[in-house]
């Protein structure tokens, strides 16, 4: 199975939503809590975004809960959660 990191805020929705699907296909999410300066800044250096969350699979970007959400509907998740 796939790494799978997500950077992430305390109680915010869209970082529950896509932990939740995650979780929900078997996926141990490493959950980067970036509540802090120093990884608000890592996250916003790898992604290139301040918003959150912000999902990485096997090291690489693939946005936020919407757009993990957009790669669920078109099947294409399973794919990068099984590489």
């Amino acid at each position: 199975m796939a790494k799978v990191e997500m950077y992430s805020m305390y109680m915010c929705p869209f970082c529950i939503r896509a932990k939740a699907l995650l979780e929900g296909k078997g996926v141990d999410v490493v959950d980067i809590p970036a509540t802090g300066s120093e990884k608000r800044a890592e996250m916003n250096k790898r992604s290139g975004r301040n918003t959150f969350p912000q999902v990485f699979i096997n090291g690489k970007h693939v946005g936020g809960s919407d757009e993990l959400a957009a790669l669920e509907r078109s099947g294409k998740l399973d794919q990068l959660l099984a590489a």
